[in-house]
């Protein structure tokens, strides 16, 4: 056997640590824990984003779909003006004072305000709508188009929404088949909306929110999930019509 091999038994020598090597070990054992903990919580974080939705951002938009709710009822409580009850007197019908209204809080409501609340129980969804539909005020929730009119007034009303992240309110509108109802709640009206069909179009095809002969509902999001390659669109035609609010008391 070689004089260089250890003989059985012997103790293995260890080169002992020089005092001035021990911070540098603790700082490496401190940094290999915190990549061993921060590469768990991104497999975690990946992994409810695919089962449920990104957490992070849900957070910050659950805060805001609270403060929003209370923003709407502060709408729905308000009484129009002296000038305001006697324009909707001299309308004739009740479509034409619901049109009066929703054009009413059409203008006064800013971006990233609260406008009303959409449920649609077969896609897993309600929540508060907003005004608009750039980046701030899809992050609070749905946001209807810029440019389109609010249910009421006669139009196409479009709303987008995010399916995941800022709590994915329109994550499952894949599940929406042809009879399915949504109902949209605004402070003068409520407005149940049934289903006719599902398209998948370009980003760019703008002709899906175009006007057509009937009140209609076009709701959009990104598709497929993970992925803006596409536009997932929901069409749904206006049943019924319900008077809320001043126009339910009157």
């Amino acid at each position: 056997m070689s004089a260089t091999r250890r003989r059985a038994g012997q103790p293995v020598r260890r080169r002992p640590v020089h005092p001035d090597d021990r911070p540098l070990r603790r700082s490496l054992r401190a940094l290999s824990t915190v990549c061993i903990v921060a590469g768990a919580l991104l497999v975690i974080d990946a992994g409810l984003t695919l089962v449920w939705q990104e957490p992070l951002t849900s957070l910050w938009t659950a805060h805001r779909q609270n403060v929003l709710r209370d923003q709407l009822g502060t709408i729905r409580r308000e009484q129009p003006s002296t000038a305001e009850r006697r324009a909707l007197a001299r309308l004739a019908t009740q479509r034409a004072r619901i049109a009066f209204l929703s054009e009413k809080l059409r203008r006064r409501t800013e971006h990233g305000q609260a406008v009303g609340r959409i449920q649609i129980p077969d896609a897993d969804v309600d929540f508060v709508i907003v005004k608009g539909s750039q980046g701030p005020d899809l992050r609070r929730g749905p946001g209807v188009y810029d440019g389109s009119p609010l249910p009421g007034s006669p139009g196409t009303v479009a709303i987008a929404g995010h399916r995941t992240t800022y709590l994915s309110p329109f994550r499952h509108l894949d599940r929406l088949d042809a009879g399915d109802l949504i109902t949209v709640d605004m402070p003068y009206a409520r407005f149940t909306y049934r289903v006719d069909r599902r398209r998948i179009v370009a980003p760019q095809a703008i002709s899906a929110l175009r006007r057509v002969r009937y009140d209609q509902l076009v709701l959009t999001a990104c598709h497929p999930l993970f992925s803006a390659a596409e536009r997932l669109v929901v069409f749904a035609r206006l049943v019924r019509v319900q008077p809320e609010g001043y126009l339910a008391r009157s």
